[in-house]
């Protein structure tokens, strides 16, 4: 599990005691703390910069945006909400994730930069189902800024074993269907928040909405191409719950929800003897968690390790799934590929 930044200390010019230094040093250390001091003074009165591209602004944080006055400041949990929330917002408000690319969302844990953020926000945007588990101290900080599940209204498909069967998987955003869902959610959601730009809410979220729905047509036909008997996908993390029931596909996986990032003898044994029975050729993993399991199985079983998906963080922008929409269309072309002994 990746792990976050050491909280700096109180008083980051000084990292030592200046007392304990020649007096040489002293004279340096003070010129240094000033001359830092005067470069924060003159960063912090650019509030007039301009804007990032959509997908860039959504997905990484830009320090400058945090003082516009202009804007209402709306944060998701991550990258993948971050990208509907701006397609769904266009250019009315900022758009930021607290999670940034390649970030994995199960154990994120929260730094004081991301608290800081928080304190100018006017909505915050989440997933639910179970998926944010470290999010409630950032929620308790602030009490008085909304909160609103996208996921509200969607039917999830229970974990089926381990120590979260009967809880809901929590990647629902994986299916189209249900990505119509989320951006009705969060049209509704900026509507109410921002009332005057209701109706640039209300057109986008119409347009957005008809990709979705053309890609979902396009991932159908793609899978079809499959023999039924061989559509398999194999992952690391289950997550794949709500894409198989979509297009008919079987799941496999090694454990159903990322946490620890590790497996088990018994979980990679029982991927190992299920790809052996159906002679499953090609096996994958998430881009957020380590393939060592997956790449054992592919090697116990003679099938190819086909690739990433990516489910939990989309990619930087110059990556290959920096968009949502981006994402689905290549985590099927992998599938493909694999399946086809193309990978």
């Amino acid at each position: 599990m990746p792990k976050n930044p050491q909280i700096l200390p109180s008083s980051p010019l000084f990292p030592f005691s200046l007392l304990s230094a020649p007096v040489w040093k002293q004279y340096q250390i003070i010129g240094l703390g000033l001359l830092l001091g005067v470069c924060v003074t003159a960063c912090n009165t650019q509030t007039t910069a301009e804007p990032q591209s959509n997908q860039n602004r959504a997905s990484s944080p830009n320090a400058t945006d945090w003082f516009r006055k202009d804007k209402k400041v709306i944060l998701t949990t991550f990258t993948v909400l971050a990208d509907m929330a701006q397609n769904v917002a266009g250019d009315k408000v900022i758009v930021q994730s607290i999670t940034k690319p390649g970030a994995e969302i199960h154990g994120y844990e929260v730094t004081p930069s991301d608290l800081k953020r928080g304190q100018g926000a006017s909505l915050i945007l989440d997933n639910g189902l179970n998926l944010e588990r470290w999010a409630t101290r950032f929620y308790n900080s602030f009490p008085k800024v909304p909160r609103i599940t996208v996921s509200e209204g969607i039917k999830p498909i229970n974990i089926a074993e381990d120590s979260y069967k009967g809880k809901p998987n929590p990647h629902a955003w994986m299916s189209p269907k249900n990505a119509l869902v989320y951006v009705r959610n969060i049209r509704r959601a900026l509507s109410n928040a921002d009332p005057a730009n209701a109706a640039t809410y209300e057109a986008n979220s119409t347009k957005y909405s008809q990709q979705i729905e053309a890609i979902d047509e396009k991932l159908k036909q793609a899978i079809s191409a499959i023999p039924p008997d061989k559509r398999y996908i194999v992952s690391c993390e289950g997550a794949f719950s709500y894409i198989a029931r979509d297009y008919g596909l079987k799941e496999v996986y090694i454990w159903p929800v990322n946490a620890e990032q590790q497996s088990t003898p018994k979980q990679v044994e029982r991927v190992i003897d299920t790809v052996k029975a159906n002679k499953i050729p090609a096996v994958f993993c998430e881009s957020t968690v380590s393939n060592e399991a997956q790449l054992q199985v592919a090697k116990e079983t003679g099938a190819k390790f086909a690739g990433v998906f990516y489910v939990d963080s989309l990619s930087p922008s110059e990556g290959p799934a920096s968009t949502y929409l981006k994402m689905l269309e290549y985590n099927v072309n992998t599938l493909i590929k694999g399946l086809q002994g193309n990978g």
